[in-house]
């Protein structure tokens, strides 16, 4: 007998929103299972076709999903979205290919903000990590332009209003730095909108970088470059699943043991790298070619060929002397 799950939460493993949200659009009847129109309560089969808005969407029984995450580093301007209508490049673009499933974000970072970025193809585990109620930690190191005084750290600390509600920092320590450019780790549970900067902005104080270090107990590696990313093993997996209350996983496509599969691993990960800055070489030279590829300098009119007067040609001189050797006097031959 083929296993039945709910349709809500058929949807939310293939990426399309948390529960709720496909509550809600299964209760605005734009959902279908099977040619007709679906009602909450509705429970599916693995071999049933279901449609929102009429476009067919791939969803797998659970047994057949393997629940990946991967970390990535991700650079400063890079969009989160998987298309930009300017054109600007997404965290998506180097991710690894996969048939059958996706890659879903968990959260985002602003195009400015850089560092550790998860990834997952179980949408169930990626709502569950955004949702504000299981208060995943999330630390970042923080670099901030401003001179910044015990009463401000404290105030941070204990809570300050922002225009969305109140805010703070869970914990807020000195990392290093001088005089008006100082670095911060900072550690929160929420991810809002730029949070992170507007409770700095509060302080009148600007954030000049801001990278995120950790996500939960998850850290981001110093072997991973700009760019990069690392597929977690199982017990990491599992770590994640345990701490918003998912069934741990089985199966996993990384072998922790098989050194050609790491090896496999960092070599799609140095293409990816090297891939992303040869586009971005390229676009750079599209977008000015006035500039060189080593420094971007611009280039320099060429400045016209002269040619340089000829020296004056002078008689030659008698072992350094500035005299002119003398003519020798031609002598006759007397007949005797």
């Amino acid at each position: 007998m083929m296993m039945s799950e709910k349709l809500q939460k058929v949807l939310a493993r293939a990426g399309l929103g948390s529960r709720r949200e496909m509550e809600s659009l299964i209760s605005e009847g734009r959902v279908s299972v099977d040619g007709k129109v679906a009602t909450l309560g509705d429970r599916v089969a693995g071999n049933a076709v279901i449609r929102i808005d009429g476009h067919a969407i791939s969803a797998k029984p659970a047994e057949d999903v393997i629940c990946r995450v991967l970390a990535y580093h991700k650079p400063e301007g890079e969009m989160c979205t998987r298309k930009d209508p300017e054109g600007r490049p997404t965290v998506f673009e180097r991710l690894p290919r996969i048939q059958d499933a996706r890659w879903i974000a968990v959260g985002r970072l602003d195009v400015n903000t850089s560092g550790l970025l998860l990834f997952t193809t179980d949408g169930e585990l990626a709502n569950r990590l955004m949702h504000p109620r299981h208060e995943v930690d999330r630390e970042y190191a923080v670099r901030v332009f401003g001179e910044v005084t015990d009463a401000m750290l404290s105030r941070l600390r204990n809570g300050v209003q922002l225009e969305d509600g109140p805010a703070k920092f869970d914990v807020v320590t000195r990392s290093g730095g001088e005089g008006l450019n100082c670095w911060f780790n900072v550690t929160l549970k929420e991810g809002r909108n730029r949070e992170v900067r507007r409770l700095w902005e509060t302080q009148e104080v600007q954030v000049s970088r801001l990278i995120r270090v950790r996500y939960g107990d998850i850290k981001l590696e110093k072997s991973i470059p700009r760019g990069g990313w690392m597929e977690l093993p199982l017990e990491k997996v599992n770590y994640l699943r345990q701490l918003v209350g998912l069934a741990p996983e089985s199966r996993s496509k990384v072998l922790v043991d098989d050194k050609r599969s790491q090896f496999k691993q960092v070599a799609q990960i140095r293409r990816a790298v090297r891939k992303h800055r040869e586009r971005q070489h390229t676009e750079n030279r599209q977008a000015h070619p006035e500039r060189t590829a080593e420094g971007y300098q611009p280039i320099a009119p060429a400045k016209p060929v002269t040619k340089k007067p000829s020296r004056p040609k002078t008689p030659r001189t008698r072992l350094g002397t500035s005299e002119a050797r003398a003519p020798r006097p031609t002598q006759r031959k007397s007949r005797g």
